[in-house]
């Protein structure tokens, strides 16, 4: 049996990889960003945080109040139609 118990997940030619894939990273002083997140292609999160914030400009309305006035619109709909349903089996 070989003296050293405790090995590198992998073997160790994939430890070997890692530490150099991590020297090169440590040398690298302007290493170019891994994800598209950190590349700033995912979106801004000072402009999304802006949308939900005290410093957004306009009307704040509660989400409640949202729900409840588009379920009584919805409602509202349905009943005109079947006001116009009744309505026009007597005229």
């Amino acid at each position: 049996m070989s003296s050293s118990s405790a090995q590198a997940p992998g073997g160790l030619r994939s430890a070997v990889k890692r530490k150099t894939t991590a020297d090169k990273k440590a040398q690298s002083g302007n290493a170019l960003p891994l994800s598209t997140r950190s590349a700033g292609a995912g979106g801004s999160s000072s402009t999304m945080m802006k949308l939900f914030t005290e410093e957004a400009q306009g009307l704040r309305v509660d989400p409640l109040v949202v729900l409840f006035l588009a379920v009584g619109f919805i409602f509202s709909v349905i009943i005109l139609h079947v006001f116009a349903k009744i309505t026009g089996k007597f005229t």
